[in-house]
């Protein structure tokens, strides 16, 4: 067998271009990322690849930097392969990097860290030219607050309140990094980066760290919420102002 790695960056029209990296189960759907590259690697050579990912993205979410790889009973060249792929892949999907890897390689379970990053349009009128890559917020945001709550999920913690999932085998999540920054075009960046992500976690954090940010939940909110406390959770952010930036090994 010969295993191939591939760098892919996507994006969606709002959130109805793909129906995430990939859908199983009652809600299988063809219409994925994953369905799209396993389709035209069948048309050039005529097998079922397996695609494994670094990072499984949801519905409306975008990707500068999605790693996968397969295996293949032939020996393919990689610029062919790479090439192949960008001429027949929907013109939203685009195969950056097509390189022979380990065998024993495997994007998912090799993973170390991942990092979302999430885009904020800060103007007090929206970007027309932003509004499907970015979140626009009508509100000031109180940056000092939002480090502070951001503070609390460092480290290792229990993320149950964080996900959507309705089965893991471990909620427990460790975030290596956070940062919130702006730059003089208005647009606001935050950066989450963690050994591994739950289903939605990315999200659901970001959604805090905003009503944090225009005042609506405190810093200590999210000290308590990942304690156990009661209290009630924030709205996911918007999946359309997020990006799988990178996957590292």
């Amino acid at each position: 067998m010969y295993n191939y790695r591939i760098l892919i960056q996507y994006k969606q029209y709002d959130g109805g271009r793909f129906d995430g990296w990939q859908r199983l189960g009652k809600d299988a759907s063809e219409n994925t990322v994953e369905f799209k590259i396993k389709e035209i690697l069948k048309k050039m050579t005529g097998e079922e690849a397996e695609l494994f990912c670094g990072c499984r993205t949801e519905k409306g979410v975008h990707a500068y930097g999605q790693v996968a790889n397969f295996k293949l009973n032939s020996r393919q060249n990689c610029m062919e392969l790479r090439n192949y792929l960008n001429r027949y892949l929907p013109r939203d999907i685009a195969v950056l990097k097509v390189e022979a890897v380990d065998e024993r390689f495997h994007s998912q379970l090799l993973a170390k860290e991942t990092t979302y990053l999430y885009r904020i349009d800060t103007k007090s009128i929206a970007s027309a030219f932003e509004r499907k890559y970015s979140y626009h917020t009508f509100h000031p945001l109180d940056y000092e607050a939002m480090n502070k709550a951001a503070a609390y999920f460092l480290g290792k913690h229990d993320f149950k309140a964080f996900t959507t999932a309705r089965k893991s085998k471990s909620t427990e999540r460790e975030i290596k990094n956070i940062t919130i920054s702006c730059d003089e075009s208005g647009i606001a960046q935050l950066r989450i980066t963690a050994n591994d992500f739950l289903h939605n976690m990315a999200r659901l954090m970001i959604g805090i760290l905003l009503d944090v940010g225009t005042g609506l939940k405190k810093p200590e909110n999210v000290r308590d919420i990942l304690d156990g406390k009661d209290v009630q959770m924030s709205l996911p952010a918007e999946s359309y102002g997020l990006f799988l930036e990178e996957v590292r090994y």
